[in-house]
């Protein structure tokens, strides 16, 4: 008896030495961080547009905001809030559901289905699936599962925002009777991008034309005209700052703020791009820069970046409604035209009409945002263009940042300062209603 006894306890303890361990899944604002940071590393490689990139940020953040505002009650849907968006569903009863696994998962799931690199975010994610299932199978799977189900949801909702209707409409036809009209730019020369982004349905503005700017001054290269003044102040200043040199203020918060995917560099007969993030991206940026220096929770952090994303996506549909309305001319081909043939800009022009600048635009709205989350005066250290070889900046406030990308675009000769003021004005304005609209918190 004693026999069977000592056998039968020496197999539960066997049984119990080679159980899995369960512990608790802890997930940090750092994972949410890392997780933004790869799409947006796979964004850069991708060559997303401007606009497009946008898009990318807003959508995944939804799915995880919605997740931990179910499971936060002092966090609110944006259910009703945003357009056409309907509630997520709801857990199963008896689910053992990790809140902040399952947001993780959803914007990682998300992102994975909005880029074209799949791959490189399936096997990031798939290398976190196997350290999470190995310390709780049970929740992880669970969480997974659910996570899955919003991102399912949220996809849906995603699907009638008319994107993929543009991507069959008719490319941008330059009209090169009009003197006044955008002329694609050397080197590349490419076709204006994204004709159609107002079709894209907003995500919190009424419509694309809800913050129509002020018409650029009147189309006149006539000498004392105000739109002749405006051309030759773009052409005076570079002339004014690259002579500096190494030593130009100037020149160099141009290029902190160039933030151009769409970079040619030509060498003998090779043309090939090189790689930066969108004026989006960096905005993103700062809003890690504030979550990290305010030790953020994760579920502030989501917040933090829903919002600003939202802000930012509706920004670009505004900013290039008019854009495609006024279709206006670069400075680098009037200079050239009319002032000096052998001039260029500090920054290389990128493919779109000038009116009006959208760094202004977007970075009016992400600043007004990103003020109503971490407060006006907010100082920061801007070390986002660090990977890309660019020092760190000081910003006294997310309005200063604002204004300094904004002024970046005439320094970089690609803007004239009506696109600069009235686009700051614009984001602003817009930013505005976003933070008015959105009852998250």
């Amino acid at each position: 008896m004693k026999e069977r006894f000592g056998l039968l306890l020496l197999v539960m303890l066997l049984i119990s030495s080679c159980a899995k361990k369960e512990e608790p899944i802890t997930i940090s604002p750092e994972d949410y961080h890392n997780s933004v940071d790869k799409v947006t590393e796979v964004m850069i490689h991708d060559i997303f547009s401007p606009p497009v990139a946008s898009r990318i940020f807003a959508y995944p953040n939804v799915a995880a905001y919605e997740i931990l505002a179910l499971g936060n009650e002092e966090y609110h849907s944006l259910s009703g809030q945003v357009r056409e968006f309907s509630d997520i569903p709801k857990p199963a009863p008896n689910a053992t559901i990790n809140y902040e696994l399952s947001a993780l998962i959803a914007h990682m799931d998300m992102s994975r289905r909005l880029i074209f690199s799949e791959d490189k975010i399936k096997t990031y994610q798939d290398s976190l699936y196997t350290m999470w299932s190995e310390k709780n199978e049970a929740v992880f799977l669970a969480s997974k599962e659910y996570g899955i189900q919003v991102a399912d949801h949220v996809e849906s909702w995603m699907n009638k925002d008319n994107y993929k209707q543009t991507r069959t409409m008719p490319k941008f036809t330059v009209n090169s009777d009009d003197p006044s009209r955008w002329q694609p730019t050397p080197p590349a020369y490419m076709s204006g991008i994204e004709p159609h982004w107002n079709k894209i349905r907003p995500f919190v503005i009424d419509s694309a034309g809800q913050f129509k700017p002020t018409p650029p001054p009147p189309f006149s290269m006539e000498e004392g005209s105000d739109f002749y003044k405006e051309v030759k102040e773009v052409y005076d200043i570079s002339k004014e700052i690259t002579a500096k040199g190494d030593e130009s203020e100037e020149v160099a918060i141009a290029q902190f703020w160039d933030c151009n995917p769409y970079v040619s560099v030509t060498r003998g007969h090779l043309m090939f791009a090189t790689k930066k993030i969108t004026p989006g991206a960096h905005w993103i940026g700062i809003t890690k820069i504030a979550s990290r220096k305010t030790d953020s929770d994760f579920t502030k952090t989501v917040y933090a970046y829903t919002k600003t994303s939202i802000a930012i996506a509706d920004a670009f549909i505004s900013c290039w409604d008019e854009k495609y309305r006024s279709n206006l001319i670069r400075p680098e081909t009037l200079i050239n035209e009319h002032i000096d043939d052998s001039w260029e800009p500090v920054l290389q022009t990128p493919p779109f009409p000038e009116y009006t600048s959208g760094h202004s635009v977007v970075s009016g709205a992400a600043a007004v945002a990103l003020t109503d989350i971490f407060g006006d005066n907010f100082a920061f250290d801007d070390d986002t263009e660090i990977p890309y070889g660019l020092p760190v900046r000081t910003f006294n406030s997310f309005k200063e940042a604002a204004d300094e990308a904004a002024i970046s675009r005439m320094y970089g000769g690609i803007h004239y300062r009506a696109a600069v003021d009235v686009g700051v004005k614009q984001g602003r304005d817009l930013g505005k209603f976003v933070v008015d609209n959105l009852n998250m918190n």
